[in-house]
């Protein structure tokens, strides 16, 4: 069995989901959790994304790295503009994330 993996919330998204309705906190949690036991379970993404993952969740993708024994959140969002608000902010602050 491996051992467990961190998973690591940047505030912003901590916040987000804080404010959202507890069914969807539920939903969130559980696929966090997915995520948790098997990192490669999301879908690989490319072009200015390369080396993070999207974990599908209905309309709402989950986009994350794996970092050795952290998994690192980058954003949650719905599907239609997650990846272009990623990618703006990975330009903006590559640091950060």
């Amino acid at each position: 069995m491996p051992p467990a993996r961190r998973i690591k919330l940047p505030a912003e998204v901590a916040g987000l989901i804080r404010n959202l309705h507890p069914q969807v906190k539920r939903k969130i949690r559980a696929a966090l959790e997915a995520i948790q036991a098997d990192p490669m379970s999301g879908k690989q993404l490319r072009s200015e994304l390369a080396g993070y993952r999207s974990f599908r969740l209905g309309k709402i993708r989950i986009v994350y790295r794996e970092k050795g024994e952290t998994i690192e959140v980058v954003a949650i969002g719905p599907r239609e503009v997650i990846y272009f608000e990623t990618a703006l902010l990975l330009k903006q602050s590559p640091n950060k994330v």
